[in-house]
């Protein structure tokens, strides 16, 4: 093992690669099977985590639980067992690809009018904190589902590095703690969440050892029991306990009844990938779908910077009213999925696009849209067999819910807020819904994490980001990446711009647009919200957003890459490349 490459940053790719494959002939024929197995995730303890897994004989989904299970250990500003996530799966013997749904479910008691104040106006610190704002977690339930039905070890082995980490403990790193001060009124509310995050009496400082032994507890149960390690039993009764003391209402019956759900993903023909992504409850796939298929006929990579930007804002903007008024979770709302993800419809949607001029988006203005850098991570796995995970997972908002149920060190998210509590209302991340999204009991929100594949002859990537509504604008200019022929390294750095409809205002990285591109985008009608150095007027978005994490089989010659996001980098933190041959 060598170490080949070394940058600053937080997040660990780690590859073990053998001598590319050759035909008898000596020329180059594709790659039956990767040449070794590519990690890519935002925290190096979590692809450690991967790594050990498949040296002693796990599998990429095996890797998926022990990366998964120590991020949420790791990273409580971005996910946790007490959230969900979506897991896109490729199993290299049968050649099915998997969509497995351990999205939160909706309490029974979460009704609409729960989220109003006494005067009639949304409550938005009851939809954003504490005990109203949880969902049914499904994390947990997705490591049990994994390890029966795709793994290769029990569920004991694979959450070993998680359980370790909680134990052993970690040094707090920058964005933990500046999140905590951003969300520290909100966490000091709630005895649990003091006791874990104030246990030295003070809040934790960069380069604190944090241990969480509550949470070690919590993991051992699952390890052991498995479902009813979580779900019922003794982890189950100090969750109940602790929602119900902050005045929530969770059942012990939603709790045993919480289930994954398998679904079908999304296809589609891009050129010549084939596109494999999230359905529905994700909004994702959907869009992915819209825009890439609105896009195909234009030669996008020969037309000058100003005129691709136009087009592709102009996908994006028509995705995502449709997101807005049709999707939901497929189980409980009819989402005309065959129809939206046509290309008939798609060339409908192209046919009203003005080669030179902005449509308006002609509703009511929303917000500008938060940032959601850091509230979600991803990772992706390519093993030496040639399985694939794209692991998407979320607690929401910065530590979700701010709540940890005393004795569980688990903290609740806050994931309620991604349903159409109030119709029209648009949400934390400024995007809005109906009654497609509505909450109802078991029901799971409309989510914007979008786990994709992407598969052509020769070459196979895994790719996908946190970001909140962003997610979605994120994959789809990876994927844009990709066709365009960079590498992994160059499309996890690929600069970012977004437009989700409402409001009406396209916001976009420092470097993203040069000012000729941002003078031809506003003569075109296009508002644009521009970082501070670069905005008129001296304010804008932030500079930087997401954390996509990606890997990349290249089957014509045999190799095997990993892309990690070179934002929010940490002074003690590395991207490491190891290579072995």
């Amino acid at each position: 093992m060598t170490r080949a490459l070394r940058l600053a940053g937080w997040l660990l790719l780690a590859l073990c690669v053998h001598l590319p494959l050759h035909a008898a002939d000596g020329a180059r024929a594709p790659a039956q099977a990767p040449p070794g197995a590519a990690v890519a995730s935002a925290h190096a303890l979590a692809t450690d985590a991967g790594l050990e897994i498949l040296r002693e004989g796990g599998n990429a989904f095996d890797a998926a639980i022990a990366v998964s299970a120590t991020l949420a250990v790791v990273e409580p500003i971005s996910s946790g067992l007490g959230g969900g996530g979506f897991f896109l799966l490729h199993d290299a013997a049968s050649g099915r690809d998997i969509f497995v749904d351990a999205r939160e479910t909706a309490p029974a008691a979460a009704t609409p009018e729960r989220y109003l104040t006494v005067d009639g106006e949304f409550d938005r610190d009851r939809a954003e904190n504490g005990p109203w704002a949880a969902g049914i977690p499904g994390l947990p339930a997705a490591f049990v589902h994994l390890a029966e039905r795709y793994g290769k070890l029990p569920l004991r082995r694979s959450l070993a590095p998680a359980i370790r980490a909680a134990t052993d403990g970690f040094p707090a790193y920058a964005r933990m703690t500046r999140g905590y001060e951003r969300r520290r009124s909100v966490m000091e509310r709630y005895p649990g969440t003091r006791e874990v995050f104030l246990a030295g009496g003070r809040p934790l400082r960069e380069g604190d050892l944090f241990r969480q032994p509550d949470l070690t507890r919590t993991l051992e149960r699952l390890a052991r029991e498995g479902f009813d390690g979580f779900y019922r039993g003794e982890t189950a009764r100090l969750l109940l306990a602790g929602v119900r003391a902050e005045g929530g209402e969770w059942t012990a019956q939603e709790l045993a009844g919480y289930r994954v759900v398998e679904r079908e993903p999304i296809r589609l023909q891009y050129r010549d990938w084939e596109i494999v992504t999230a359905p529905p409850p994700s909004s994702g796939g959907v869009a992915i779908a819209q825009m890439l298929q609105i896009l195909e006929p234009y030669d996008l990579k020969a037309m000058a910077p100003a005129a691709r930007a136009h087009l592709t804002i102009e996908a994006m903007r028509r995705a995502f009213r449709d997101r807005t008024f049709y999707l939901g979770d497929p189980d409980f709302v009819e989402v005309p999925v065959r129809t939206l993800t046509s290309r008939d419809y798609a060339a409908g949607l192209r046919a009203t696009i003005h080669p030179q001029k902005a449509t308006p988006s002609e509703l009511l203005s929303g917000e500008p849209t938060p940032l959601e850098d850091e509230e979600t991570t991803h990772f992706s796995i390519i093993d030496a067999a040639g399985n694939r995970v794209a692991g998407t997972q979320t607690v929401n908002l910065l530590y979700g819910s701010g709540l940890i149920p005393p004795g569980t060190g688990v903290l609740l998210n806050n994931e309620m807020d991604d349903f159409a509590l109030r119709p029209g209302t648009p949400n934390a991340f400024g995007v809005m819904g109906y009654e497609a999204n509505a909450p109802k009991p078991g029901k799971r929100m409309l989510s914007s994490m979008t786990p994709s594949f992407m598969v052509a002859p020769d070459r196979i990537a895994v790719l996908g980001t946190p970001g909140g509504s962003r997610i979605i604008t994120m994959v789809l200019l990876g994927m844009l990446g990709y066709d365009d022929g960079l590498d992994a390294q160059a499309v996890s750095a690929l600069p970012r711009f977004h437009h989700q409809w409402m409001p009406d205002v396209v916001s976009a990285e420092r470097g993203m647009f040069d000012a000729g591109t941002a003078q031809a985008l506003r003569a075109m009608g296009h508002t644009l919200d521009l970082p501070p150095d670069e905005a008129e007027d001296g304010r804008g978005s932030s500079h930087v957003w997401g954390n996509l994490q990606t890997v990349f089989w290249n089957r014509a010659d045999g190799t095997l890459e990993a892309g990690s996001d070179p934002r929010n980098p940490v002074g003690k933190g590395a991207v490491e490349l190891r290579a072995t041959r």
